[in-house]
């Protein structure tokens, strides 16, 4: 059994996934509220020790004990790595890995006497014979040391440390097929950022993090309307994207940067990565975006984004293609998403 572990902000998430004759099962998953819910949530204020105390507590209602874990899959955000996918002669696993330290150095902006360095295969390159894909990824050592104290002191054993943009790709890829032509869009809405990934069968594998999430529509909306974090929450629970009247209907074009609202920001910062890529790769046909994490149920959101983008939109359910998920009573499967492609790349290394 693997289990994948989503240490958020906001919320730590887990999903413990084993095989069956058919493929892969649910086991079981679980959610924690990290801070305290009772006061104004700071994504500066979390620190370690809440970290801790969160996901022990999570561990204790699933029913699991740290230190008897054997196959761990955790991630980092994307703002505290480097993700590229880069393409390199088919070779024996050992091999690759000595070539791909050496490829960091080109291809990471990253000191490489300071940079760890892992990565995962994606498979044969569809235009070159004898070639591989590969996504390739990077953190600071400090970045490192720091992720793997923390499983320790949780008193889990670390295993494998992927990176949320990966993760996200492998949950996809895990449920749905990839289009023969054209990429995929996913985009997963954290709590104080939010990864996007394009992707496809023949095409290059792209991700950037957009420094935009859940807790930034609570706080733009507080501060719009003078009212204090949790009362805005609540609005925005309730009321969704109406809470902010003024652009909503507006193509983005036509109104001023000053007129903009926070979920105007996210679309066009999904807007201008999507250009770079068909700029960069020649490649502009986007057959969807599926949206996922906290903030995708936010009401009105997953229209607003096919309206403004003209993009069929559609929310990520990453249970679907698992045995046992009509057994999963969850209001958000999407906010499952990393955790669900963690638990998945523990299979993928088998």
């Amino acid at each position: 059994m693997n289990l994948g572990l989503d240490i958020g902000r906001q919320f730590v998430k887990a999903v413990l996934l084993d095989k069956n004759r058919g493929g892969t099962k649910i086991v079981n998953t679980g959610i924690r509220l990290v801070p305290d819910q009772n006061k104004t949530y700071d994504p500066e204020s979390i620190t370690k020790p809440m970290w801790v105390m969160a996901v022990r507590e999570l561990m204790r209602e699933m029913n699991i004990n740290p230190k008897r874990v054997k196959n761990l899959v955790s991630s980092l955000n994307g703002t505290n790595v480097s993700v590229k996918q880069i393409t390199t002669m088919d070779m024996p696993e050992d091999e690759l890995f000595s070539s791909m330290t050496f490829e960091a150095r080109k291809h990471i902006p990253m000191d490489g006497s300071d940079a760890v360095i892992d990565f995962q295969v994606f498979g044969p390159n569809p235009k070159e014979v004898d070639k591989i894909d590969i996504g390739l990824v990077a953190c600071t050592k400090k970045v490192s040391n720091a992720h793997l104290e923390l499983l320790k002191e949780i008193g889990f054993t670390p295993g494998i440390i992927d990176a949320d943009p990966i993760a996200l790709s492998n949950a996809f890829g895990n449920s749905k097929e990839f289009p023969e032509e054209g990429a995929v869009v996913l985009l997963d809405i954290g709590s104080v950022s939010s990864s996007l990934v394009v992707w496809g069968r023949k095409d290059q594998f792209f991700t950037r993090d957009i420094p935009v999430g859940g807790y930034h529509f609570v706080s733009s909306l507080s501060e719009k309307l003078d009212m204090d974090y949790i009362s805005a929450e609540d609005k925005m629970m309730k009321d969704g994207i109406n809470s902010f009247q003024s652009s909503i209907d507006n193509d983005l074009n036509d109104i001023s940067v000053a007129e903009r609202n926070i979920f105007d920001n996210l679309i066009e910062d999904v807007r201008r990565s999507l250009r770079y890529y068909a700029k960069t790769t020649n490649q502009s046909f986007f057959t969807k975006i599926m949206i996922s994490g906290g903030g995708s149920i936010t009401q009105g959101l997953k229209e607003m984004i096919e309206q403004k983008l003209s993009l069929s939109t559609e929310l990520f359910n990453p249970f679907q293609s698992l045995a046992g998920f009509e057994n999963i009573d969850i209001s958000n499967p999407g906010q499952y998403a990393i955790s669900t492609g963690l638990a998945v790349r523990g299979f993928l290394d088998e």
